[in-house]
């Protein structure tokens, strides 16, 4: 007998597999140029076997996006933090934050390009100035929104500020912080991406590029499964660690079932 969590996995995963064969069984119906839209068993065919020549451009891309990620994530939870606390850092810093957000990327990599020259520094700060505004965003709503009971406990009994911070706010922004990680993880290979179509020489986004300008549009797919495949794992990665940290938070699964 299997479990509901198990027959759950298996219902999500058989609806992914019919997904993928009913765009297989309609480019095959509507004879849908391979140019336009490639099936999924050409597309999975040219990831295994390009797979030797991807993979240095995989490792690129994960290792670049990782660096701005992390960088961003250090600087995203001070900012957050710095916003959160105090009233006249919310009113100064947020709305240029949200100014700064509102700028396409693709309008910042030339900038980046000038300043650094092309290469892998500037698909990491492409990176980093995408993933951070929301790290930044749920940390500082984490803060703002700790039950101000709590504080006064601990006020009560004589804690400092930042003992406050440390033992209440903080721990009360966790389920924020892990949320905001979860997407801007998929950001920051967004912003990767971008710098490397742009301003690079190595990377999947490179490797798209060369293909779309070859009309190689499988391998092009081919990217993108790449990309959405790492995607997935770092986005299931900070969920466990989620689970961990935080599973005090998360509702009951049985909400999403039936």
């Amino acid at each position: 007998m299997l479990s509901p969590q198990i027959r759950e996995n298996l219902k999500s995963a058989s609806f992914i597999v019919l997904m993928f064969v009913a765009w297989e069984v309609a480019c095959i119906v509507f004879h849908i140029s391979p140019i336009v839209l490639p099936r999924p068993s050409a597309i999975f065919s040219t990831l295994f076997t390009q797979m030797p020549a991807l993979w240095p451009h995989i490792l690129q891309t994960l290792a670049t996006t990782m660096v701005g990620f992390a960088l961003g994530m250090v600087i995203g939870v001070a900012l957050g933090v710095f916003v959160g606390v105090s009233r006249t850092a919310y009113k100064t810093a947020y709305p240029l934050l949200v100014g700064f957000s509102s700028i396409p990327k693709v309008a910042v990599v030339p900038i980046f390009v000038l300043w650094f020259g092309s290469g892998t520094v500037p698909a990491v700060l492409t990176a980093l100035t995408t993933c951070i505004f929301p790290i930044v965003v749920n940390v500082a709503t984490g803060l703002a929104t700790t039950e101000p009971e709590m504080e006064d406990v601990l006020k009560a009994l004589g804690a400092s500020r930042m003992q406050v911070l440390w033992n209440v706010s903080l721990p009360r922004t966790m389920p924020y912080f892990f949320a905001s990680l979860k997407v801007a993880v998929t950001l920051a290979f967004v912003g990767t991406v971008l710098s490397e179509t742009v301003a690079s020489n190595f990377g999947i986004g490179t490797v798209m590029m060369m293909a779309t300008s070859s009309f190689d549009v499988p391998l092009a797919f081919a990217g993108l499964f790449a990309l959405a495949f790492l995607g997935i794992a770092l986005y299931s990665v900070f969920a466990i660690i989620e689970q961990r940290v935080c599973g005090w938070a998360n509702r009951k699964q049985e909400f999403a079932m039936g």
